[in-house]
């Protein structure tokens, strides 16, 4: 049947793809590969043809990606003047790292622009993300207009108006902040000040999924910051966005480093600024592996810790025990530490006179903050959580995580939740227990000595990638945005020569598209018209 398919359809195929570039990447004809893919004639030949799909596949995504990207820079917006950024840097405290001050530019640069700003901050886990947004939200109430900062939990959007409420009020712009949990009145003061009109209308509007509600309105939105981006889809990005109308500025800030090859399919269709320096004074984590011998020792440091007037996380990757389930559980497989039951264990067997607490993603988002308010404060000592820490939180006073069942936790995972301590003066440690500590040769026990000896977040998503491909990355359904998916047939990102070729596919994307007329170039009609079918394809799919 493929063969009589091949018969009938190889004299009709056009090959879209222009010879200069077929011949500088010595590749062969798209009836070529069509052919010899199915019916090779020698190894030889079906390698060629592979080679060519491979590209092919790179190839159009790249140029859907620009394509993608040019469109969101269409259009004017008012640019804006950088003005005289001293007053917000000088009360700092701190000197910002070069990095720090590269996006920063590269920000102001965007903004100045008539043209819409659609950029991503990418940064390893404390660099100084957060004095960058506020940079650029300073930036924007001094063009009076109005930012808004969406947060994908209730903790790191109360986390964010704590901070800046403070940093930013102290130079006289409003900040106020809208989440889902407030009470009514609330709620109607928060939308109140976003659409106010002179003194008593938000700078900066901070909040959660809440803002892009409807009947959420705002009065002069000029700037939209989504932070931890990969928690969003773009749909719900551009929701927020058009709350501001046409061609308001974007940008996105992501605390989990990704592999250069592997943000050209991630972050193709947005500028990138990478913060690949750490602030003076961040300390190294000192991280151990241990198996289930070293409890007795592990408990006795904890209380340690406590003593000294620290704190402690302590990350399981369970919320509950279901017993259903266990009963069908591989007996060689250890227990999953479960939050709810071991906080339970720990605050009655382990610790009695320590005060415990717990949090996972299925409580309420009021008793979420209320523990977290607790252990900010002090007053919850161990904190006894699901991966709903892994991003944002920031209590300076947690000096040891210990990571339950470490081995069921990819590396950038677990390089999160180690970001969680050393954010104080005081030495930090993490702790990762796990049946696979000694279990040498294995791909966790790779991971966990990855974490023990590498602090450096771009070298640990690098590893990740080689260990276990993108899915770490992408998002499970396979589709890097909520439009558009990313689903390669025969190209693998993992491969070291999946990711050469995707590097080239994008040169060549970029330079063919950099040209005035590439998109009126006869030469180029059949590549745009097959870039316009794959997507038709692809949203009928879908």
């Amino acid at each position: 049947l493929i063969k009589k398919a091949s018969d009938a359809l190889l004299p009709s195929v056009r090959d879209y793809l222009p010879d200069e570039i077929r011949r500088e990447r010595e590749l062969s004809t798209l009836r070529y590969a069509y052919e010899h893919i199915h019916s090779p004639e020698s190894a030889d030949a079906l390698e060629r043809a592979r080679r060519r799909l491979i590209y092919d596949e790179f190839f159009l995504f790249a140029v859907r990606m620009r394509l993608a990207r040019d469109e969101m820079h269409h259009g004017s917006t008012v640019p804006f003047e950088r003005g005289d950024l001293s007053p917000y840097t000088s009360s700092l405290g701190y000197e910002l790292t070069g990095a720090q001050k590269r996006a920063i530019a590269d920000i102001a640069s965007d903004l100045s622009s008539d043209t819409p700003m659609c950029r991503i901050v990418v940064g390893d886990v404390g660099c100084g993300k957060t004095a960058v947004a506020a940079a650029s939200a300073y930036i924007t109430a001094k063009n009076g207009r109005q930012c808004v900062l969406m947060a994908p939990t209730e903790i790191l959007a109360r986390q964010h108006y704590a901070d800046l409420s403070e940093t930013l009020g102290a130079l006289g712009l409003k900040v106020s902040l809208l989440v889902g949990s407030m009470k009514a009145a609330e709620k109607r003061a928060a939308l109140a000040s976003a659409t106010a009109t002179g003194a008593d209308r938000a700078d900066l509007v901070i909040g959660t999924h809440a803002l892009i509600e409807d009947g959420v309105g705002f009065d002069s939105l000029g700037l939209v910051i989504t932070d931890e981006q990969h928690r969003f889809g773009a749909m719900q990005r551009a929701k927020l966005a058009e709350k501001g109308g046409d061609c308001v500025n974007t940008l996105v800030m992501s605390a989990t480093p990704i592999p250069r090859t592997l943000s050209l399919v991630m972050y193709g269709d947005l500028d990138i600024s990478v913060i690949d320096e750490m602030p003076p004074g961040r300390q190294t984590v000192d991280t151990f592996v241990v198996d289930e011998s070293y409890r007795p020792r592990l408990y006795a440091f904890m209380r340690k810790q406590i003593e000294n007037g620290n704190q402690v996380y302590v990350v399981c990757p369970a919320v509950g025990t279901d017993e259903d389930a266990d009963e069908y559980r591989d007996p060689d497989e250890p227990t999953l530490k479960a939050a709810t039951e071991y906080a339970k264990e720990l605050s009655e067997s382990v610790f009695p006179d320590i005060k415990v607490g717990f949090v996972h993603g299925k409580m309420k988002g009021a008793d979420k903050d209320s523990v977290m308010r607790d252990f900010a404060s002090g007053e919850i000592k161990i904190l006894v959580s699901t991966t709903v820490i892994e991003v944002g939180v920031n209590v300076p006073n947690a000096t040891l995580m210990v990571v339950e069942n470490a081995e069921r936790f990819g590396l950038s995972q677990l390089h999160q939740l180690r970001g969680r301590v050393g954010r104080g003066r005081d030495k930090s440690y993490c702790v990762l227990v796990s049946k696979s500590a000694n279990a040498e040769g294995t791909p966790a026990y790779e991971r966990l000595m990855t974490m023990k000896k590498e602090h450096n977040g771009f070298m640990i998503a690098e590893k990740d990638l080689a260990l276990r491909g993108p899915g770490d990355f992408l998002p499970q359904n396979g589709s890097v945005r909520q439009s558009g998916s990313v689903s390669f047939c025969l190209a693998r990102l993992e491969d070291e020569d999946g990711m050469l070729w995707l590097k080239r596919a994008f040169a060549d994307a970029s330079e063919l598209l950099d040209a005035p007329d590439a998109l009126t170039r006869p030469e180029n009609a059949e590549l745009l018209r097959r870039v316009a079918h794959t997507e038709h394809d692809r949203s009928t799919i879908s």
